[in-house]
């Protein structure tokens, strides 16, 4: 489960399915940052992972860190890639693309996220690496320059082209792709909190 620890922080893996944090009822306790704080009781979380959603997920193992690491986030300091099947065919190009588009909460149907002019500003950079070698699809790393919820599944499905496996905002033959969310964080990079050494770590997607 962990891929890294040092005297500061960890990075773990988290399994598609899995809570990041904690949710309401007895049913929703069983979670990553509860699987890794049975090892390391002082680990604190600094960033979360949609349940959907697999791949690295970094810890805290003390409050300075974590303050420095949250404010590291903020500061979009922090390097993160994605890789998701998406349904349709979108070009091979060196050079990455960005979607901008603002993102609110549909209060009246939480959780969904929706595209709003008052929403938030949320912008995400994308490049097509492979095509599917049987089905209209396409393999993308993402890489998320704001960390709003849903971002990613959001401003895919708004291009026209949502993700395979997504409950939320693909429509069903799209869901039906996978049984899974086929979406998975597999880089982080960033300025060690406390050394400042450059720190980049990389867990690939079973899916690819």
């Amino acid at each position: 489960m962990s891929l890294f620890q040092d005297a500061h922080l960890l990075v773990a893996l988290k399994p598609s399915g899995l809570l990041s944090v904690p949710g309401r009822g007895p049913d929703k306790q069983d979670c990553l940052s509860a699987r890794v704080q049975h090892m390391h009781p002082q680990a604190l979380v600094v960033h979360r992972l949609d349940q959907a959603t697999s791949g690295l997920m970094l810890f805290a193992l003390s409050s300075d860190v974590q303050r420095r690491l949250s404010m590291a986030f903020e500061a979009r300091q922090v390097r993160k890639t994605y890789h998701a099947w998406v349904e349709g065919v979108l070009p091979k190009q060196a050079d990455w693309q960005t979607i901008d588009l603002p993102i609110l909460l549909d209060w009246p149907n939480r959780p969904v996220h929706i595209i709003d002019p008052q929403g938030k500003p949320s912008q995400t950079r994308w490049r097509c690496i492979e095509h599917h070698p049987a089905l209209p699809a396409s393999l993308l790393a993402l890489q998320p320059l704001t960390g709003r919820t849903h971002q990613l599944r959001l401003h895919l499905k708004a291009m026209g082209h949502p993700i395979w496996g997504d409950a939320l905002y693909a429509p069903p033959e799209v869901q039906a792709r996978s049984p899974r969310l086929l979406l998975h964080a597999s880089e982080l990079g960033l300025a060690h909190p406390i050394t400042q050494l450059d720190m980049h770590w990389v867990c690939p997607p079973d899916f690819v």
